[in-house]
């Protein structure tokens, strides 16, 4: 366990996500994953959080490991077509890791979710929290779109208001 990722994340205040991310953020983000999702079959969500406890930082849980948890907890993978996709942002590692379910995942290379995760960190960089997120869930969206377009049956199956976790 590194001492400079454990102080990072106990010394990093809860207030600090929602100073990034207040509500008329979400909200906006919110409208972004809704437009998105009426183009495609797939579902998209957003889980951000700020610092790991102390039992996880002890056991050296990494942003992967804490966005599949993430991804199971809010049962991103519960959709119909198995087309769910996550954006987990860990504020304190600054790391942004997409997980994908298993039926948009087989079309999607790593390379692509990936080359989504960077645009979005570089965006946070910038500190443009909104834009990176917009063009995260845009870009999601057109790979669902080219695999799962939307049909006649095109049901909202998961909530789409970003989570702090």
């Amino acid at each position: 366990m590194s001492l400079t990722r454990f102080l990072r994340h106990l010394s990093l205040p809860g207030w600090i996500v929602r100073k990034h991310f207040p509500e008329d953020l979400l909200t906006r983000i919110e409208r972004s994953i809704r437009a998105s999702e009426s183009d495609h079959r797939g579902e998209i969500g957003i889980a951000i959080e700020g610092g790991l406890e102390l039992a996880d930082l002890w056991r050296g849980v990494t942003p992967r490991q804490r966005a599949l948890a993430a991804f199971a907890s809010l049962g991103i993978w519960d959709t119909e077509e198995n087309t769910g996709v996550l954006i987990y942002i860990q504020f304190a590692d600054h790391a942004v890791e997409i997980v994908a379910d298993r039926g948009i995942n087989r079309h999607v290379s790593q390379a692509q979710w990936d080359e989504i995760c960077r645009a979005l960190e570089t965006h946070f960089k910038r500190g443009d929290f909104a834009a990176g997120c917009e063009v995260a869930v845009r870009a999601i969206g057109e790979l669902i779109e080219a695999h799962f377009p939307k049909g006649e049956n095109n049901p909202d199956e998961l909530p789409n208001r970003p989570v702090i976790l």
